[in-house]
């Protein structure tokens, strides 16, 4: 590599430290987490980078390369045959929990013919989806708070939720919330960013220093474990056979929960996510110089998310259930 093109990646890279260590975006409230997803929808930084999907990609096992966009598409029809909602039928009503500016939700309605209802804390991310949604399509949006979802109980197919969970100040009540909904012998597929159990093995200095930045730069209160979510998905009473009927569903079985960890398939999303930027150099510097220090300032946070999924400090969880009828 020449000399000045060494010169000008050293320069970027600790111009990306600078701007990194200038501010961080610690959760406050869900308000600061609306408000975050509002300013990265505003500004079409991730949109121009990285399409209609916000979430990582599934790259195959072993993974292989491909187009990063190609990437998140397949990432969701993996999660639907993983799950089992390509067995539903055309029309099943399905809620899609945290769905970011619509993508995962447009390809359940137009692939597999499923009536969505998409929600999302950010009115940007919602107004973008509307947007984004062609007319004709079983297809809606609202803004909602995911831990206390304006929905009756019992009324959704299928809930579809996809790296919303470390937002979630309150995890046992965001399980709760995702069963209530669910209708009993409905389906539930969660896929998360988590961390490692601390009963298997306790996080070292280096990893405690990594795993504060990974909270504090990206509005996330704390990252469940693999099998922390799997026992609030268990021990939530709307998981529990006529859990929805007075005085009942308090003796049943534990709802039966099946996990996996994708940490493999999507591991190369991190570093594909900044490579982007040098294959589509016009969709960051038409946005202008700001979008150019937004983007740089994101940079040292992704480097540090693929670090701690490498490592194991991380883990990418994914998680299927069939509520009892």
């Amino acid at each position: 590599m020449p000399l000045l093109a060494i010169l000008l990646v050293a320069g970027l890279l600790v111009l990306a430290l600078l701007l990194w260590s200038w501010k961080d975006r610690q959760f406050e409230s869900t308000a600061s987490v609306a408000e975050a997803y509002d300013r990265w929808t505003d500004d079409q930084l991730l949109e121009r980078l990285w399409g209609e999907h916000v979430h990582l990609g599934h790259y195959g096992n072993p993974p292989r390369p491909q187009d990063f966009r190609r990437a998140k598409e397949a990432f969701v029809h993996e999660l639907v045959r993983w799950s089992g909602l390509d067995q539903l039928p055309r029309g099943s009503r399905v809620l899609d929990v945290g769905c970011g500016i619509g993508g995962s939700a447009r390809i359940l309605a137009s692939h597999y013919g499923l009536d969505v209802l998409g929600i999302s804390i950010s009115p940007g991310q919602i107004r973008r989806a509307r947007e984004l949604t062609p007319s004709g399509l079983s297809c809606g949006f609202a803004v909602m708070d995911a831990l206390a979802l304006q929905l009756p109980d019992a009324s959704f197919d299928a809930v579809w939720s996809v790296e919303a969970g470390p937002h979630m100040p309150d995890k046992q009540r965001y399980a709760d919330e995702l069963l209530r909904v669910l209708k009993p012998g409905g389906l539930l597929a969660v896929a998360d960013w988590n961390r490692r159990d601390a009963a298997i093995q306790p996080l070292n200095r280096l990893e405690r220093w990594v795993m504060h930045q990974l909270l504090v730069q990206w509005a996330h209160p704390e990252f469940a474990s693999i099998p922390g979510f799997r026992r609030n998905l268990q021990q939530s009473r709307f998981g529990q056979a006529g859990s929805h009927q007075p005085g009942e569903g308090q003796a049943q079985a534990p709802l039966l929960v099946e996990t996996a960890d994708w940490s493999r398939e999507t591991l190369p999303s991190w570093f594909d996510s900044i490579l982007e930027g040098v294959r589509r150099p016009g969709a960051v510097l038409g946005l202008g110089p700001k979008a150019v220090l937004m983007g740089l300032r994101e940079t040292p946070t992704i480097l540090l998310m693929h670090w701690g999924f490498a490592t194991g400090m991380m883990q990418f969880g994914v998680f299927r259930a069939r509520k009892p009828a």
